[in-house]
């Protein structure tokens, strides 16, 4: 008879980290339920519930998009350049959303004491960073792999 195999345990330092990180987590928890426990948790599950319902359909059919609208090309080498900067424009849309819209700007003011104008600029020229940057990263390995294949023949 086969003997199960031993469920892997990481190092006495890898245990105490989760062990310390989960305190953490739990700690977090009870002060974020300490005031209005029920929409707090009815916050988090719509939170949920819109993610998985609503949020990743989109990310798959605009993948799926970008997948088509780059067929001519070797998409392959491009998506990557895409995705990262989109993903990450879209969920620091996602997080700043109510800023970035100007709807809460009043209540951040009056909570905060700073100033909500400029979002929007902010969230555009991080979002032209982002893909110029990612522009600039494929044109150098581009031009390395050009090289290198040069060099090969």
């Amino acid at each position: 008879m086969r003997r199960p195999k031993p469920i892997p345990v990481g190092s006495p330092l890898q245990i105490l980290l989760l062990a310390c990180s989960f305190a953490l987590a739990g700690y977090a928890g009870v002060r974020l339920l300490e005031g209005d426990w029920f929409e707090v948790t009815l916050w988090f599950v719509g939170a949920a519930v819109v993610h998985d319902l609503v949020l990743v359909p989109l990310y798959g059919a605009a993948d799926r998009a970008l997948l088509r609208g780059f067929e001519a090309v070797d998409s392959r080498r491009w998506m990557p350049y895409v995705r990262v900067p989109a993903a990450l424009s879209l969920l620091l849309l996602l997080v700043w959303f109510p800023l970035i819209t100007g709807r809460v700007a009043d209540r951040y003011a009056s909570g905060t004491g700073l100033n909500a104008d400029g979002f929007a600029a902010r969230w555009l020229l991080i979002t032209a960073v982002l893909f110029g940057g990612s522009a600039v990263v494929f044109v150098v390995r581009r031009r390395r792999e050009a090289k290198r294949a040069a060099g090969a023949h």
